[in-house]
């Protein structure tokens, strides 16, 4: 069971990695969530990573569902191209 769960961790490390903290699938270009903060080198990151999952509020005031991000890669959003996770995702469609 140790060995399942170190395996797990790793895979977890390694899908977080991929994240470029663009920002995006957060409303960076658009419609922000309030959690959404910029660091000083203008990457993105949610100053409530760990327990994000949830109803929340953008800072126009609209609530929405935050998900993992394997359950929107099939929506769209600005600035969606810069998306690894898409372009991950589109590149496994296209073999």
């Amino acid at each position: 069971m140790d060995q399942l769960k170190e395996y797990l961790a790793v895979k977890e490390e390694e899908w977080e990695g991929l994240c470029v903290r663009c920002g995006g699938c957060c409303g960076a270009y658009d419609d922000p969530c309030v959690h959404l903060r910029q660091d000083g080198g203008g990457q993105y990151f949610c100053d409530i990573y760990e327990r994000r999952f949830g109803i929340r509020t953008t800072r126009s005031g609209e609530k929405f569902r935050c998900v993992p991000v394997r359950e929107i890669l099939h929506i769209h959003w600005k600035n969606d191209y810069r998306c690894p996770y898409k372009r991950m995702q589109k590149n496994q469609w296209c073999r």
